[in-house]
């Protein structure tokens, strides 16, 4: 018997910059993905410009902009109950500023959610996923500057009003705890050669001013359609410490602190007592003022949606790093790794659902997991027999969460279809169910194919996860 609720939503996940492509047609304005080079090192050395002779991988992506109908037709096969994607904002409004927008970029969103709705799939919608138009960020310097809130708050209006009765579930903010991992991409912040203190200044700001418009957001979408559920979204992978010092211990602690502060404010309405010490111990100069924290206090998320990969492994005094998987920490010993090094722990997951279900109470949406491989096709077929290992080790560790009281409502694999990898911009980062015939330097067919796990994930979706037996494999391991 399946150990999932009945209305349990099945479904996968992209953003719009890492699959639609067409990145300037129909009106769309430059967003800060559209910068982004290929490459490990993409957010080094950035010029807040698109320069010539440069490969922007963003800019044609899996051409999802064109091939959403044939794609959505290709998801619905695996039986989809529900699929995350983004409204490109720069879309909608090409600068992020302009009174009145775009109404190209409009259609393009109703008629891709009236088609996913064709095939009784319900839209999970990020307004804001790694994708602020570009001119916010060189005009007003990003989310530090307060102007944003309204900008903002006109877009949430707009897209809310058009899109009432196509979409129920929204998110504010992709991760947006990445405000200090990924600056740019988690809060339009182009960070220069600026002291500590001033660079803490304006993530702080930044995250105040996404605070009040995460609220905002809430309060507009409640008005427009009570049956809105709106949720915050992290990147919430745990941290574990490196030793039993209490050193460790502690230091871990902290660091976890510094994502659960995201989701402490915008799921309790409130600044929780500890920043006060952070903004003490590294004599910061904040601009709070009070009528934000009523806004605040009023329009707190329905629900926590979170990206789970990997864990860290933190050891007190360490280099504090991220990317798109969340920390960066020490090596674990007991854990084997994907091509691209991260962690696989699945056991991890069950804990951080524990651990979020404890600290709030609310429902939680895994609205990102999965595992990025080197896909081959052989014959005609590509034998991905470890992302279906990934899939069951993780889908048998969120049932134990759910038998331990945590309310997960959905699951949304990341990358249902191959896409653009943010961290690296790599194609050959592939974490589908679906393979796109197109490498790292931009060529290929785009052809679109089934993997194994594509009937693997049908299966799990068919039974509500009841059956998640692998498919036999031969003695080389092959399906």
């Amino acid at each position: 018997m399946s150990k999932f609720p009945e209305g349990f939503l099945w479904g996968g996940a992209i953003a719009a910059n890492q699959a639609e492509g067409a990145y300037l047609e129909d009106g769309k304005g430059l967003s800060v993905s559209d910068i982004l080079p290929v490459g490990k090192n993409r957010f080094d050395d950035l010029k807040l410009e698109v320069r010539d002779g440069v490969f922007y991988p963003s800019h044609e992506a899996i051409d999802f902009y064109h091939t959403y109908k044939e794609d959505i037709a290709l998801l619905a096969e695996i039986g989809l109950k529900c699929f995350r994607t983004s409204i490109a904002w720069s879309r909608i409004f090409p600068n992020g500023d302009e009174q009145e927008p775009n109404e190209k970029g409009l259609a393009f969103y109703e008629d891709m959610f009236q088609t996913l709705k064709s095939y009784n799939i319900e839209p999970v919608i990020t307004l804001s996923h790694f994708e602020t138009p570009l001119h916010l960020v060189k005009a007003y310097g990003g989310w530090k500057n307060r102007k944003l809130i309204s900008f903002f708050e006109r877009y949430c209006e707009v897209v809310f009003n058009r899109y009432k009765g196509l979409v129920k579930y929204w998110m504010t903010f992709n991760e947006i705890n990445h405000t200090h991992t990924l600056p740019l991409l988690g809060a339009g912040l182009h960070i220069g050669d600026v002291d500590e203190k001033e660079k803490l200044e304006d993530m702080y700001h930044a995250s105040h001013h996404m605070f009040v418009a995460s609220a905002k957001a809430v309060l507009i979408g409640h008005q427009v359609d009570n049956e809105n559920q709106i949720g915050c979204m992290l990147s919430l992978s745990p941290v574990y410490p490196a030793t039993c010092n209490p050193e460790d211990i502690f230091a871990a602690n902290e660091l976890r602190r510094r994502s659960l502060f995201y989701s402490d404010v915008q799921l309790r309405g409130e600044y929780p007592a500890y920043f006060n010490r952070i903004v003490e111990e590294h004599e910061l100069n904040l601009t709070i003022p009070s009528e934000d924290l009523a806004v605040i206090k009023e329009g707190v998320c329905d629900y926590l949606g979170f990206s789970f990969y990997r864990s860290s492994l933190h050891e007190a005094g360490m280099k504090i790093l991220g990317n798109t998987g969340g920390i960066i920490g020490k090596k674990n010993p007991y854990l084997q790794e994907t091509p691209w090094g991260w962690p696989i722990d699945p056991l991890a997951l069950r804990y951080v659902c524990n651990e979020l279900t404890d600290r709030y109470q609310k429902p939680l949406f895994i609205v990102e997991n999965g595992i990025g491989l080197h896909d081959k096709v052989v014959d005609g077929k590509i034998d991905d027999r470890d992302r279906m290992v990934y899939l069951k080790d993780h889908v048998e560790m969120m049932a134990e969460a759910i038998k331990d009281g945590c309310n997960i409502i959905g699951y949304t694999w990341w990358g249902p279809i191959d896409i653009v990898s943010a961290g690296t911009g790599e194609m050959e980062k592939r974490y589908g169910f679906i393979y796109v015939d197109k490498q790292n330097d931009g060529s290929g067919s785009m052809k679109r194919l089934k993997k194994e796990s594509f009937h693997y994930y049908k299966k799990i979706i068919e039974t509500n996860g009841a059956s998640l037996e692998l498919p036999a494999a031969d003695e080389k391991g092959q399906i």
